[in-house]
């Protein structure tokens, strides 16, 4: 039986998961369909450009989400409580490992080609915005990048570990390790 949606934004979260599933080749429209119980009808009214819109739309509304909810704290509020608050979000964003990150997956496969821009915007901002907020902290600019080079890596790799080791408190405890380094740096300032 088919679902009803009435909203695209109610649609971007159903193909988002078979995106991070099967990635950008695997998720074929069929499989699509079959995963999120719509039609192909209501997957071409909702993306007439296809499965090629389609990423491009879940790209942006992920983007989007890291912009509210990492990316601008990082940049704008009390740099020691963002950056905590980053460790949340990011723990709870990716389900404490048991979520993929779909850019940093995109980024090792062919799709890396088709969105190049926006997965490498999406790393340097995030690497940008932690490294200012370690750098109002009284960390030196090249420190602070550094560290937050590091950081983004960690938390990449993190995922990648978890996931293939099937032990979601890897990732808890790359997160631990990281907040715990992070703070020896802007604690000490």
């Amino acid at each position: 039986m088919t679902r009803t949606v009435f909203e695209k934004s109610d649609v971007i979260p159903l193909v988002t998961e078979v995106f991070r599933e099967l990635g950008y080749e695997g998720a074929s429209l069929s499989k699509i369909t079959a995963r999120t119980r719509l039609s192909k009808g209501s997957l071409y009214y909702f993306f007439p450009g296809g499965k090629e819109q389609m990423v491009a739309e879940i790209l942006a509304h992920i983007d989007q989400w890291f912009i509210n909810n990492i990316f601008e704290p990082l940049e704008k509020n009390e740099p020691r409580a963002a950056i905590d608050h980053m460790w949340r979000e990011v723990d709870a964003y990716f389900q404490s490992g048991q979520r993929i990150c779909l850019l940093g997956a995109f980024a090792m496969d062919g799709t890396r080609d088709r969105f190049d821009t926006v997965i490498r915007q999406y790393f340097m901002r995030w690497i940008e915005a932690l490294s200012t907020a370690l750098v109002r902290t009284g960390v030196s600019k090249e420190t602070a990048d550094q560290i937050s080079e590091e950081t983004v890596a960690g938390i990449q790799g993190g995922l990648v570990v978890s996931r293939a080791l099937n032990d979601d408190s890897f990732f808890e405890r790359t997160l631990a390790r990281l907040a715990q380094r992070l703070s020896t740096y802007h604690y000490l300032n």
